[in-house]
C-alpha cells in the first residue's frame, strides 16, 4: 500500500481547530508533532522506557495526513473509493476532480481541501505559515515494519528471539525466550530491562509470586516462570499489552492461570491494588521511570511479603538518588543500585521486623 502524506506547518493553538475542519473533508488520522512540554499524566501514560528528550516550545506545530494512493494514482479519503466530479478552490474556481464523500481523486484536490480548511481558520484565527508540503512514502505496513529491526540475540546464557527467526543449531542448548513484542513495549535489548533480568536471576527463588508493574509485552514474568517462579501477576496501562503478552505466554508454554493481567494504574487506582494483592510477593519488578518509581514505590510496599524484593529500572544516571531515597521513605533497605551504559537499577528489600 502506498502512502501520500499532506504536511501542514502551523502552529500549535490551531492545530485542534484545523485537525476538525479536515477531518470533516474527510482527512482522518492527524500526527502532530511540536514541542509542547508533557503534562504527568502523558508521562504516566507512555509504554516506553525512555521519555523523548524535548527542546523549548516555539509554538510551531507540523500536522501530517496519510493519504491512500491506488495503482491508477488515485487518492482515497474515509476508506471510500472516489469518482470525478468537479471541485471548487477556496477562490471559487473549479478544479478537475472530487470525490462523492467530499475527498479528491488526485493530490491538487486533496491541496485543495486543504487550503479550503485552512482559509476557513484563517478568517478567525491566527494559524502561523500555513504552508502545505506533499511527499509520498513507499510500501508500508505501519505495524510490522519494526519488525526488521528485532533479530535473537542473547543475555549472558539466554537466547531471545522472535517468532519470525529460527533457532540456529548452535544456539539449541541455550535456555530460550520467545518474545514478539507487537505493540507493547518489551524485547529484552534495551539496557533498562537486561538490568532488570539480571537482578531477577540474582533473587528468584523456586515457587516465586510476582509482581510485575508496567509489565508490557510480560518478557519480565515470563523469563522469571521459566525459571522457576510460581506464579507472576503483571499490570499495565495499556490495552496493547493484553494480546502481546497472550502471544508471548503461548510462545513460551506458559499457561493462563501462572500469569495474570491486570490493566490498569495500580499508583491511583484501589481496585488495582486490591486485585494484586498485600504482602503477598517475593519479587516485585518496576521497569519504568524514576519519575514513576517515586510515588509508586510507597504503594509497592505493601505488596511485598517481609524480606521481598523490590527490582526497578528505567532509571536515567544521575536520577538513582531519587529512587533510592523514596526505597528508604518506604522502610525499604536499599540493597544495590547497578549500572549498564547510562542506565541505572535500584534493588532494595523489605525487611523483616
Amino acid at each position: 500500500m502506498k502512502w501520500m502524506k499532506f504536511r501542514i506547518r502551523t502552529i500549535t493553538d490551531a492545530e485542534d481547530i484545523i485537525i476538525s475542519e479536515l477531518y470533516d473533508r474527510g482527512l482522518e488520522g492527524a500526527q502532530i508533532e511540536d514541542k509542547v512540554p508533557l503534562t504527568s499524566l502523558e508521562k504516566e501514560q507512555m509504554f516506553v522506557d525512555i521519555l523523548p528528550e524535548s527542546e523549548e516550545d516555539d509554538g510551531v506545530a507540523f500536522l501530517s495526513f496519510f493519504v491512500e494512493e491506488r495503482e491508477d494514482g488515485s487518492l482515497c479519503l474515509g476508506g471510500e473509493a472516489t469518482e470525478t466530479l468537479g471541485c471548487e478552490t477556496p477562490g471559487g474556481e473549479a478544479t478537475e476532480s472530487e470525490t462523492m464523500n467530499g475527498g479528491a481523486t488526485d493530490k491538487e484536490g486533496v491541496l485543495a481541501i486543504i487550503e479550503e480548511a485552512l482559509l476557513e481558520v484563517r478568517s478567525f484565527m491566527e494559524i502561523g505559515e500555513g504552508t502545505v508540503t506533499v511527499s509520498e512514502t513507499e510500501d508500508i505496513d505501519w505495524i510490522n515494519n519494526w519488525k526488521q529491526y528485532f533479530h535473537q540475540f542473547t543475555i549472558d546464557d539466554l537466547l531471545v528471539i522472535p517468532s519470525w527467526e529460527e533457532v540456529k543449531e548452535e544456539d539449541r542448548d541455550k535456555k530460550i525466550l520467545h518474545i514478539d513484542p507487537g505493540t507493547a513495549f518489551g524485547t529484552g535489548m534495551h539496557e533498562t530491562t537486561q538490568l532488570c533480568i539480571r537482578q531477577i536471576w540474582k533473587h528468584l527463588t523456586p515457587g516465586a509470586e510476582l509482581l510485575d508493574v508496567g509489565t508490557g509485552s510480560g518478557i519480565l514474568a515470563i523469563l522469571a516462570l521459566l525459571y522457576g517462579a510460581g506464579h507472576a501477576l503483571g499490570t499495565d496501562l495499556d490495552p496493547c499489552a493484553v494480546d502481546a503478552v497472550a502471544q508471548n505466554m503461548q510462545a513460551n508454554g506458559i499457561a493462563k492461570r501462572d500469569f495474570e493481567l491486570l490493566i490498569g494504574n495500580i499508583i491511583t487506582q484501589r481496585e488495582i491494588q486490591d486485585k494484586a494483592g498485600f504482602e503477598k510477593y517475593d519479587i516485585v519488578t518496576a521497569n519504568i521511570l524514576a519519575d514513576v518509581l517515586v510515588p509508586l514505590t510507597p504503594v509497592i510496599t505493601p505488596c511485598l511479603k517481609k524480606g521481598g524484593v523490590y527490582i526497578t529500572s528505567g532509571i536515567i544516571e544521575g536520577k538513582e538518588g531519587l529512587v533510592t531515597k523514596a526505597c528508604e521513605a518506604a522502610g525499604l533497605k536499599v540493597l544495590e543500585v547497578t549500572a549498564q551504559g547510562e542506565w541505572r537499577s535500584v534493588t532494595a528489600r523489605k525487611e523483616y521486623e
